[in-house]
């Protein structure tokens, strides 16, 4: 049975009734970005209510690769014992293959996703998790479940119409679906996590800057038994190299959701000569017997869905009382897998400063550092993206496959890679280099981890820049510079394994500091004192908190009795290299400052 979905929802006749509702925030949307909100924001105790104009999760498997920064954030909120139950683990989505079908010649394969040995040992040593695979349609599910668990009112069948600011809040307009009656909302904060033709965007006045309608795409999804074609050699993606084969795409790229038997055929076409939406289902089975070579495969077809590429992203994220997260804000193609890791990571962001806001423990002004922080974060991700589409190209180049170039010469050049001598020699190292390209889509280490957040919620050590020594897009440095993520280290408590990435609580800040800095603590319940945030003061190093394989004296980057003030994002606010004598008034000054307090001199002594 195929399950499609109108772009814009049927809405019955509107009703007189008008029901009113009073939360702090609102929250439009229920895709990964909305979803995170709602349940961060429910950990913290925040009452909000999220509204989706479809009568359910995402019905279509979309975006899937979910990495370490995300699995991260899901442990801290508390669910990634029930992601991994869903998920696909990293070791299933170990290779990329370039094949003319999957039944026929495999021209090309790599390791990906951090599997491959050189790789591996840096994602491990980077995070206490792993990377997994895991479509929107399981994941989406699992958060909206987890989120009602922690009490959130979550509202699908409800469309957010327009809103209106005053002095104190917002009002928003609700339309109910189902019953035809609106809904008036009060609240203080809207979040718009509604997509790429987010209404609350427009309605915030904010816009996002790029071309769009570079390509038009589709996918087709089936299930289907594959596991004599990929069981020997797992992964995610297939692509396909078949001479003679029109697109950017050729016969289309497989996308495993579920081994071996739950896919996505994605394809480029054009508009002029199809209608993906049109399609038999007779159609779509022959294009999905076409890529994976076997005319007799037996397929059951589960949707069909249009997309297109795009490269845009809004020069800012916050209006006011508006904030923008997720598609509604960075639109580009799945390459690097990054759509749906930033819109968590969106949502993760702007949910800890709502909550301190909100219950009085921050100023207003600490808003403001989400789009300044976040911003520059989906720029990167949108430029990489396009930037990673159009690198495939390279593979194509190498084995001598041209557009509008006939069958026999297709096959005539990957003939070439069969042969002996300078020709064959030739193509062989072009195509291993052509491969090795993709590292920048499918193992850019850095990119995923390495962003560092620079805002008036990070306070500057005044240290100079570092001049990296790797690629920072490829490769991941673990640092403790203020705005970056806090390094992960293994620690050791009463024999209980942890990360220094599990320090923090919630809402609460941690400062990380060892031999020596027992004198912090009186510094952090001043400061706790004075501004109403938690502060937790953990001396890595003694009896209790064990650093049993030195990782954290090594990546540290500060002296023993200096400290790393962690924010509830683990991303580090501050860092301070030796402990100074007027520590109480130096932390409690970082501290107001980071909250959103006017700027004062207060810096590390270095």
């Amino acid at each position: 049975m195929m399950y499609q979905l109108p772009d814009e929802p049927l809405t019955p006749e509107p009703r007189m009734a008008t029901n009113q509702l009073t939360v702090p925030v609102l929250i439009v949307g229920a895709g990964p970005a909305g979803l995170t909100a709602s349940l961060a924001l429910s950990r913290y105790g925040i009452e909000h209510l999220l509204v989706e104009q479809y009568p359910g999760t995402a019905h279509t498997p979309r975006a899937h690769i979910v990495n370490q920064r995300t699995v991260e954030i899901l442990r801290h909120l508390g669910v990634e014992d029930r992601f991994h139950a869903v998920a696909t683990p990293a070791a299933m989505m170990r290779n990329n293959l370039w094949v003319t079908s999957l039944a026929g010649r495999e021209v090309a394969r790599s390791e990906t996703w951090g599997t491959r040995a050189d790789r591996a040992a840096e994602y491990e040593l980077a995070s206490p998790v792993g990377m997994a695979n895991c479509p929107q349609t399981v994941f989406e599910p699992l958060l909206a479940t987890a989120a009602r668990d922690a009490g959130a009112d979550i509202r699908f069948e409800h469309v957010f119409e327009h809103a209106e600011v005053h002095a104190d809040g917002v009002t928003s307009t609700v339309l109910d679906r189902a019953t035809g009656d609106r809904l008036v909302v009060h609240s203080q904060y809207v979040l718009g996590a509604d997509g790429a033709r987010s209404k609350v965007l427009s309605q915030a006045g904010l816009t996002v800057e790029g071309p769009a309608g570079l390509a038009q795409a589709a996918n087709i999804w089936f299930r289907a038994d594959l596991r004599e074609y990929l069981e020997h050699r797992p992964g995610v993606l297939v692509w396909n190299v078949m001479p003679g084969a029109s697109g950017a795409l050729h016969l289309g790229t497989l996308i495993c959701h579920k081994p071996f038997e739950e896919f996505v055929l994605a394809f480029i076409y054009d508009p002029a000569e199809l209608d993906p939406m049109a399609m038999s289902e007779a159609d779509q089975i022959a294009m999905v017997r076409a890529v994976v070579g076997d005319e007799g495969l037996a397929v059951q077809l589960k949707g069909v869905a249009c997309w297109q590429v795009n490269a845009q992203v809004a020069p800012r994220y916050s209006a006011g009382r508006f904030f923008c997260l997720g598609d509604a804000v960075h639109r580009h193609p799945p390459s690097n897998g990054l759509g749906l890791n930033m819109s968590v990571a969106d949502a993760y962001n702007v949910a800890w400063k709502l909550a301190l806001v909100l219950t009085d423990r921050a100023d207003p002004a600490l808003l403001d550092t989400y789009s300044d922080e976040r911003q520059p974060v989906g720029a990167q991700g949108v430029q990489r993206a396009i930037t990673s589409l159009g690198e495939l190209a390279a593979v194509d180049r190498a084995l001598g496959l041209e557009p509008g170039q006939s069958a026999e010469d297709g096959w005539a050049a990957l003939r070439v890679l069969d042969e002996p001598g300078p020709a064959g020699d030739a193509r062989r190292a072009a195509l291993r280099e052509a491969v090795a390209l993709t590292d920048y889509q499918f193992n850019a280490h850095g990119v995923e981890l390495g962003y560092r957040y620079r805002s008036a919620a990070v306070i500057d050590d005044g240290s100079p820049e570092p001049v990296p020594q790797r690629d920072p897009e490829l490769y991941y440095t673990a640092t403790s510079r203020p705005g970056a993520r806090v390094p992960h280290a293994r620690l050791e408590r009463d024999g209980v394994d942890l990360s220094t990435l599990d320090l923090p609580t919630d809402l609460g800040f941690a400062l990380l500091t060892g031999c020596g800095g027992e004198a912090w603590a009186q510094a952090a319940k001043q400061a706790a004192a004075e501004t109403g945030v938690e502060i937790d003061v953990h001396l890595i190093g003694a009896s209790d908190l064990r650093d049993p394989y030195g990782e954290w004296a090594a990546r540290r980057e500060v002296a023993t009795d200096g400290c790393v003030l962690v924010r509830p994002d683990r991303h580090v606010a501050w860092r301070c290299d030796r402990l100074p004598a007027d520590a109480p008034d130096v932390l409690t000054r970082v501290v107001q400052q980071v909250l959103g307090a006017h700027p004062t001199t207060a810096r590390s002594k270095r």
